[in-house]
């Protein structure tokens, strides 16, 4: 699977899914446009592609709740083209019904949904000059319920929704759009609930139970999904679960990505 000559656009690059996800595109000959709000963490991304022998990356430091056009502008400015749009950037919070927070709520909604739809909007005609694709960054969270993570349960379960309307929608300017659902992946989104490099090790053995393969996700399994999806394959509309088998196995969780 090659991307040489493939612009792709990854909101959250700066770590976890989406820097991983950025390297591996580029390795594959992708000249990618990196995006995130930490400066630092984003150069040090983009230094990594460039330390690996790729074509050097572009580096957008901005929010995607508020930057959308310049993310779009910027991008198209830097390589005169877009292949593919990985809507990646997320944010992780912890309620329910009884102690909900309307900001809270306008907060994880606002990045989940809300800014990603936008981009996905200012995107298209881009996307339909390349005969491109959009890969949003889901959850299993958003086809189980989780009584604790409430609006980011719905903010994914959304972001579903999306990409099959989307999916409909864009097909007929050759544009195809789908979504990678994962399970628990090690990456640092979950210092937001508290784990951080004191605990994880035993946060991870808690879950993998609930694993069938009998372990969480890695961050190799989701970029080769990512690279799948933005891959010219036969995929379209699809919320493709790459979760070990976590929906299937119908065990009680006490967390989810």
């Amino acid at each position: 699977m090659s991307f040489a000559n493939k612009v792709i656009l990854i909101t959250g690059a700066s770590s976890g899914i989406g820097a991983h996800a950025a390297l591996h595109l580029a390795q594959k000959g992708a000249s990618v446009s990196l995006v995130g709000r930490n400066e630092k963490r984003l150069k040090a991304v983009a230094e990594e592609i460039i330390k690996a022998g790729c074509p050097t990356p572009l580096e957008i430091v901005a929010d995607v709740t508020k930057d959308a056009e310049r993310i779009i502008n910027e991008t198209i400015k830097h390589f005169g083209k877009l292949d593919v749009l990985v809507n990646n950037a997320g944010v992780l919070g912890a309620d329910s019904v009884v102690n909900f927070d309307v900001n809270e709520f306008d907060r994880i909604m606002s990045t989940n949904l809300r800014g990603i739809i936008v981009l996905s909007n200012l995107a298209i005609p881009h996307l339909e000059k390349t005969r491109g694709n959009i890969v949003n960054n889901s959850s299993i969270s958003g086809m189980r319920a989780l009584d604790s993570f409430m609006s980011y349960s719905i903010s994914k379960a959304a972001l579903d929704q999306f990409t099959k309307c989307a999916a409909l929608t864009l097909a007929p300017k050759n544009i195809r759009v789908n979504s990678l659902n994962a399970g628990i992946v090690k990456t640092p989104f979950f210092e937001a609930i508290g784990i951080n490099k004191s605990n994880e090790t035993q946060f991870y053995e808690e879950i993998k139970k609930d694993y069938l393969v009998g372990r969480v996700g890695e961050l190799s399994d989701t970029s080769s999904a990512i690279a799948y999806l933005a891959s010219e394959s036969f995929v379209n509309g699809t919320c493709l679960l790459v979760d070990g088998g976590r929906i299937t196995s119908g065990l009680e969780s006490r967390s989810s990505n």
